[in-house]
């Protein structure tokens, strides 16, 4: 079955970016870029991207950089040593299946899940393989609830137009999105606990 031309492009330019031999230098460059990237991030989000094609990449990526975040295509073994540094490990982007590209989220935590989950409705090939909130990995289905949360663009707009209402209303906007925050922060605190209680 001949496949569209975007897609096989799209593979091509995966290859080359994965099989081409670089210098040590240049692997050092990268990681470093990444390592930046990475540390100065709000959220991060982990996603399959493979099946999408050339114009859907950059569909994508100017969805993602108009709401400040950015779309990197990397080895996992890089980005394994990305976060070396951090709490996260080296196995939970090994464990990852396929191909990784890796969203920085640079001004809020929610939009790079909020993002991804909106453009994957139209584009089913766009798959979550897991994120990082408050320095902790959280995993998809914690990516998909953190997705659903009001960006802070939205909640800003929440709020405002709460605060023309009675102070009741200005509460519950509040309420609800810490609501949300919390219950996925205490889903990422219970997987830390659990993981520490089976290497003790």
């Amino acid at each position: 079955m001949m496949q569209p031309t975007g897609i096989v492009s799209l593979r091509y330019e995966a290859q080359i970016f994965t099989s081409m031999a670089k210098t040590r230098q240049q692997k050092e460059e990268e990681l470093a870029a990444l390592r930046e990237k990475f540390s100065r991030s709000r959220g991060v989000a982990f996603t399959h991207y493979m099946g999408l094609t050339v114009t859907d990449l950059q569909e994508l990526r100017r969805k993602l950089r108009a709401e400040d975040n950015e779309l990197v295509v990397a080895k996992k073994n890089l980005l394994g040593l990305m976060v070396a540094d951090s709490e996260l490990s080296k196995e939970q982007i090994q464990n990852m299946s396929g191909d990784v590209a890796v969203v920085f989220g640079y001004k809020d935590e929610v939009s790079p899940a909020k993002v991804l989950a909106e453009f994957a409705q139209k584009h089913p090939a766009v798959e979550f393989h897991g994120g990082v909130l408050e320095g902790k990995f959280i995993d998809r289905s914690q990516v998909e609830a953190l997705s659903k949360l009001p960006s802070r663009l939205e909640l800003l707009a929440k709020m405002v137009g709460a605060m023309k209402s009675p102070i009741g209303g200005f509460v519950n906007v509040l309420a609800g999105n810490m609501r949300g925050l919390v219950q996925v922060l205490s889903q990422v605190k219970e997987q830390k606990e659990k993981a520490t209680s089976h290497q003790s």
